[in-house]
């Protein structure tokens, strides 16, 4: 771009205006149109609702978390701090479709072929897999064209530029303008699509909020701290349970999916064997239960306030569980400092944890380990009351399928007592019931 006062063509000056270019669009002609799209409204009962075959990933835990496999023509963006695993994950899932069926595509924006290969040969990639080193979004969407793959990984977003778009990658423009080209790919194309996104330092996708609105789904790696084990939770999921989770563990091959996510969270000693001050609770992540272990720490404060620190637990939540022990239970903790944590790294949210958690800090606060093999979960109320929670069955019979023996819950309408179930009515009682009166 010049400045020109004056017109070559007719030799006057002051003829040019500016006016910005016009960005290309796809026109939506009818070969371009989103499979299954209805041109122009129809009646609710003519729209046929065949029920979506989806594709299996090879990784059973990921099915799970997308809510059953891969949807087809589907928008999924991964997120996640630096090192924890996206770009590994994607080329695991990446392979292991090229292995079952293809053409599958990863697109590596951020890597050349070679530096990709390196990374292929350590998770064990299989050769059909194939890789495409560029970051001008145009000309990888005009191979897809020809090559009409089934699934695609772009990694990253924020290395995709378009180049009618006058603004460098990564900038708001370009990731708005490259993920609404790779939507309407996706569904005109059913090719299901991943795009793996960068995070900035509070956590967020980094670009336009746009960005996890076109998508179908949003998955997050959550932050590792350094160990040995990587949680992906689902944030937004159009086709499956939103809050879900799938725990993978970090080895030399590459991310190692595990199974059952309680016997990480509860370490070595799921049965018992701890110090005063810890309780395994029963949670509901998503749809599955998972049991983690509550660990707290009473102590005389130093200072003139005392301190409540809460790690993976709600604050708020720690400073109501607290009045109401103090208050319902007699346990004087106004001068104390109090820690709660949970284990092993997942954030608990849900009311059901507030059992746990009390027993947790009483344990501490007498000094008494709870008995070998003990589970609790329930919601405190304001006046102590032990108030009922969803899945109750559930959360009884994952902790049955682990090995405990002495189970604290609240009473359900319609269940029926067992010899390992201790129902409590309000905290006072559960405490005395585990920790003597």
């Amino acid at each position: 771009m010049r400045w020109l006062g004056r017109c070559p063509a007719c030799e006057a000056w002051n003829t040019f205006a500016e006016a910005p270019t016009a960005s290309p669009k796809a026109s939506h002609t009818s070969a371009q149109r989103p499979v299954g799209s209805i041109e122009g409204p129809v009646r609710l009962g003519d729209v046929s609702s065949g029920a979506v075959a989806r594709i299996p990933s090879g990784i059973g835990e990921f099915d799970l978390l997308l809510g059953g496999g891969i949807v087809p023509g589907s928008l999924v963006l991964l997120g996640g701090p630096p090192g924890a695993g996206k770009s590994t994950l994607m080329l695991q899932l990446a392979a292991g479709l090229a292995r079952a069926s293809g053409p599958i595509v990863y697109v590596c924006g951020e890597e050349s072929a070679a530096q990709t290969k390196l990374r292929a040969e350590r998770v064990g990639a299989h050769d059909e897999l194939l890789l495409f080193a560029e970051s001008n979004l145009r000309s990888v969407l005009d191979a897809f064209a020809t090559i009409a793959p089934r699934v695609v990984v772009i990694d990253s977003i924020q290395t995709m530029a378009l180049p009618e778009v006058e603004s460098s990658a990564g900038s708001v423009a370009q990731v708005r303008e490259c993920a609404t080209a790779l939507m309407e790919f996706a569904k005109r194309t059913n090719c299901a699509t991943f795009l793996v996104g960068h995070v900035t330092k509070d956590g967020a996708i980094a670009g336009p909020r746009l960005l996890e609105h076109l998508v179908d789904t949003v998955l997050y790696f959550e932050e590792d701290n350094g160990a040995d084990y990587r949680i992906v939770r689902a944030h937004k999921n159009r086709f499956g349970s939103a809050d879900e989770i799938c725990v993978f563990a970090m080895d030399p091959g590459g991310l190692r999916e595990v199974s059952n996510p309680s016997e990480v969270f509860l370490g070595g000693s799921a049965h018992g064997g701890r110090a005063s001050g810890s309780c395994v609770t029963a949670c509901m992540v998503g749809s599955r239960p998972v049991l983690v272990e509550i660990q707290a720490l009473v102590g005389e404060t130093r200072y003139g306030t005392p301190q409540r620190l809460a790690a993976n637990v709600d604050r708020a939540r720690l400073a109501m569980i607290l009045a109401v022990l103090e208050r319902r239970a007699g346990l004087l903790l106004g001068s104390s400092d109090v820690y709660a944590s949970v284990a092993g790294g997942l954030r608990v949210t849900e009311p059901a944890a507030d059992l746990g958690i009390a027993l947790a800090i009483a344990s501490a606060f007498r000094g008494l380990p709870l008995a070998r093999g003990t589970v609790a979960f329930g919601e405190l109320g304001l006046s102590g009351e032990v108030r009922p929670v969803a899945q109750r069955a559930r959360r009884i019979g994952e902790a049955r399928k682990l090995g405990f023996t002495t189970i604290v819950a609240p009473a359900a309408a319609g269940s029926g007592s067992s010899a390992d179930t201790v129902v409590a009515t309000d905290v006072a009682a559960a405490i005395a019931a585990t920790l003597g009166s």
